[in-house]
């Protein structure tokens, strides 16, 4: 059966983490779980930041949108899987996994943005304290935030435009609980070069500058702490940025491990469970960073509690 251009009819079936029976139940259940865990945590965060005045800053301003950036990540994922779980069908349509894969390439892509702007906020707050209200005024912050969102929407955009130009012979089989743009694109019958190397690109300029980015900025941060001459002057500097280094950390990390195995190994099975890390844990564990070893948040809390 040669290339079919017209893909209206076109579908794909997520496979999932697991064929076996016996076990979706299980997986229905873990995966509830730990999307509401991660709604209402994130949600929580926003809620404490909106209501209490104090956390009217540049870096609870820009956690405020990063949990919102990780609401709509999973959302984009969770609940479909949970769909297909519950009613024992695993078909996607070409249209719905178009939408699914673009937005999570623009809310994941944003949560990169949202690090490093974060890692920068750090820096000026460290390096530059008695100028940080200067730097950081709240239209530069409105700068910031405005310019993450454009580049992944323009990058999201054009990776998802890119696949609609490729051809699907018959109904594909995805080894993942979503629709990944990797695999959709080695699925097609046409020819994918031109793809291929856009994403290389993409993920070459908007993974790599961003991360330097980071690094870049923690080094000068450790080099000005260092300089610090009071143990209790370097803890307390350290404290102010132990909550997003260890988000950054683990973002980063889960990320760049399921890609390096991904490349080292030939089971995609494998890497839809890996790849788990980063697309749900890690936003459910950022709540939590944030919250267990913050007094203002924990205050902030409190006061929506009470």
């Amino acid at each position: 059966m040669g290339p079919e251009n017209d893909t209206h009819f076109q579908h794909f079936i997520l496979l999932g983490l697991s064929e076996e029976a016996e076990l979706q139940p299980l997986l229905f259940g873990l995966f509830l779980s730990m999307y509401l865990v991660t709604f209402t945590g994130n949600l929580l965060i926003i809620l404490a930041i909106i209501k209490d005045s104090h956390l009217h800053t540049p870096m609870y301003f820009f956690l405020s949108n990063l949990s919102f950036a990780d609401i709509c990540s999973t959302s984009t994922t969770v609940p479909k899987m949970l769909t297909n779980i519950q009613m024992q069908n695993k078909v996607i349509t070409y249209e719905g996994c178009i939408t699914q894969m673009y937005f999570f390439m623009l809310f994941g892509g944003l949560d990169n943005f949202l690090l490093t702007v974060m890692a920068y906020d750090r820096f000026v707050a460290i390096c530059h304290p008695l100028h940080y209200t200067v730097i950081m005024n709240p239209r530069f912050c409105g700068l910031l935030l405005l310019a993450s969102w454009l580049l992944t929407l323009l990058d999201s955009l054009l990776l998802a435009l890119m696949v609609l130009r490729l051809s699907f012979c018959t109904e594909s089989d995805i080894s993942h609980f979503f629709c990944e743009l990797d695999q959709v694109v080695h699925l097609a019958c046409s020819d994918t070069f031109l793809n291929e190397l856009v994403m290389y690109l993409a993920t070459g300029i908007f993974g790599a500058i961003p991360l330097t980015g980071i690094l870049f900025s923690y080094m000068k941060i450790v080099s000005s702490i260092l300089k610090i001459s009071s143990t209790e002057g370097k803890c307390k500097a350290f404290s102010t940025c132990g909550s997003h280094l260890s988000i950054v950390s683990l973002f980063y990390g889960t990320a760049l491990g399921v890609y390096l195995s991904s490349a080292a190994i030939e089971n995609s099975r494998a890497t839809a469970i890996a790849s788990v890390m980063y697309t749900v844990t890690t936003p459910m564990l950022n709540p939590f960073i944030y919250s267990l070893r913050n007094k203002d948040i924990k205050q902030a809390l409190r006061k929506i509690f009470s």
